[in-house]
């Protein structure tokens, strides 16, 4: 199948952002853009082979250009918070870009959402349908962060399945730090609240946070609104009075996953139901740690297509990472580093397939 591909609009600066449509004729169609390289919608069949969109989005570039909360984006370089915006590096220390409080959020303020990325169509490798290949150029000191990081992602759809395919690689040429990751605002009803969705994340603890969500320390989820390693439904805890739960207005933490990868270099991160629909999507990730965050802070200022008003938990995130402010720890099992060095590469895998 040729691969569509149509102008979306004009930056301020007059710079053309064109989308791009994959599609493996078995129901799943995917649009992205350069700007971002944002997913701008997600078509999967439901159970009566129905296909619906399941991301949230805008229908205009000016809304995802100024108003944008983060649907769809690539993230980067430093996806979720560095505290105090700022971390050591081999005894230099570097400012960061602050966007989120006295933190650096997602890369900062000007991050890799916000970027002109170039993609072209690439030959799909053995069970793919469709692949392409998004890339960018970071100098050094981009948001504070040192080193000109090159940065390949590559979107694939399978042509067996419905799965979407996800591979991030990056190389710097001299020593930072990266932590790569993609922002989709999921709702597999297609519209309204997604608390009453069904969530699994195979993770025995997940990461305390203090009043600016910097993670303290790594807790069992025995016992407490936090223990998704069996299939519940969002809301059925959502509203407990755990302090963590009032410090997040909800889920806004990070979970590290269960098991070790298997031959494929990947491992389970979370399986999401929504029984109105009967989708299902499970995430696969060659990640150690996962972060739900369950759309708290959509407040019913933006409009998706149609004008439909998005709320308090009409989607939510579920992004494959390193630990959030992995640089202010010592390298262990627990925190692994995220640390780029020059004539090594970063790689990453993440895989959405939907039943």
């Amino acid at each position: 199948m040729s691969m569509k591909c149509v102008e979306y609009g004009l930056l301020p600066d007059g710079r053309a952002v064109h989308e791009y449509t994959l599609g493996n004729g078995l129901g799943l169609t995917l649009t992205a853009i350069t700007l971002g390289g944002i997913v701008t919608g997600l078509w999967v069949p439901d159970a009566q082979g129905a296909a619906g969109n399941v991301v949230l989005g805008f229908d205009n570039l000016d809304d995802y250009v100024h108003r944008n909360p983060s649907f769809g984006i690539i993230v980067g370089r430093y996806g979720n918070r560095i505290a105090g915006a700022s971390f050591e590096l081999d005894g230099q220390t570097h400012t960061l870009a602050r966007n989120d409080g006295p933190n650096c959020l997602h890369g900062g303020t000007e991050g890799f959402g916000h970027r002109l990325w170039a993609a072209e169509p690439v030959e799909p490798q053995p069970g793919e349908a469709q692949a392409l290949l998004f890339s960018y150029t970071s100098p050094h000191g981009e948001q504070g962060f040192p080193g000109e990081l090159q940065v390949r992602v590559r979107y694939a759809v399978s042509a067996t399945e419905n799965a979407w395919r996800i591979d991030y690689e990056a190389t710097t040429d001299r020593a930072t730090v990266v932590n790569l990751t993609h922002h989709d605002y999921f709702n597999l009803a297609g519209q309204g609240s997604v608390l009453r969705h069904r969530l699994t994340i195979p993770a025995s603890r997940y990461s305390e946070v203090d009043q600016h969500l910097i993670p303290l320390q790594h807790a069992s989820v025995d016992g407490t609104p936090f223990d998704f390693r069996r299939s519940t439904p969002i809301v059925a805890r959502i509203r407990d009075a755990h302090p963590q739960l009032l410090r997040a207005k909800g889920y806004d933490h990070n979970w590290l996953l269960d098991g070790e990868p298997g031959a494929d270099g990947l491992r389970p991160a979370a399986t999401l139901e929504d029984p109105h629909s009967g989708r299902r999507m499970e995430v696969l990730t060659s990640e150690p740690a996962l972060q739900f965050y369950s759309g708290n802070f959509l407040d019913g200022s933006l409009a998706g297509p149609g004008g439909r008003i998005y709320r308090q938990g009409d989607g939510l995130c579920l992004e494959t990472q390193h630990n959030p402010d992995s640089p202010h720890h010592a390298v262990s099992d627990d925190w692994p580093s995220t640390v780029l060095r020059p004539g090594e590469v970063w790689r990453s895998t993440t895989v959405h397939r939907f039943t």
